[in-house]
């Protein structure tokens, strides 16, 4: 097995500022524009964007979807029982920024997609994403990146939230594996 670091807890930070002043740039302010994380991996990093914008210019809603049940690929994939959606505020009309820690195949986001379908209609739908490692299998493109990460299929992003500091880090990590757990 052979691992190693992408980016370090610094890295992240300074990534997340500046997706945080991306969306705020590109929606022209923050006025109907809301977070939501997908389960389980978006959630972490819907937060940290939402505390960044927060902190820059003021407080947007911050919800979670779960859209394991949406996926074409149910039947290879365990449904985790513990991830849930949480989404207090009406979807109706907002500009949804969808959140998740690795884009791969793009089946994860035309799944939450189709979940966040039961929610009501959006204005519009953004994507932003900490690592896009490509290999897209849909037509799917994010509009707010952390890092590019050239990957082979056989490599394996993982992205891992520890506690440092008493802030929260990521490390990602990169490692030769069979299967696809993305």
């Amino acid at each position: 097995m052979n691992e190693k670091r992408v980016l370090a807890p610094d890295d992240v930070r300074r990534a997340t500022t500046r997706m945080a002043h991306e969306i705020i740039e590109r929606n022209q302010g923050l006025d109907g524009v809301v977070l939501i994380g997908i389960q389980t991996g978006g959630v972490w990093l819907a937060d940290a964007l939402g505390s960044e914008i927060a902190r820059i210019d003021s407080p947007i809603p911050v919800g979670s979807i779960d859209a394991s049940l949406y996926r074409d690929d149910i039947a290879l994939r365990p449904v985790s029982p513990a991830a849930v959606s949480d989404i207090g505020f009406d979807v109706d009309g907002a500009t949804i920024v969808l959140v998740d820690d690795v884009l791969y195949t793009g089946r994860t986001v035309r799944a939450a997609l189709d979940a966040l379908g039961d929610y009501g209609r959006p204005k519009s739908v953004q994507l932003a994403v900490l690592v896009d490692r490509g290999h897209r299998e849909l037509p799917i493109r994010a509009d707010y990146v952390g890092k590019n990460i050239p990957t082979s299929k056989s490599e394996k992003v993982h992205v891992l939230v520890t506690e440092h500091d008493g802030e929260d880090a990521v490390l990602i990590s990169g490692h030769a594996g069979t299967g696809e757990d993305l």
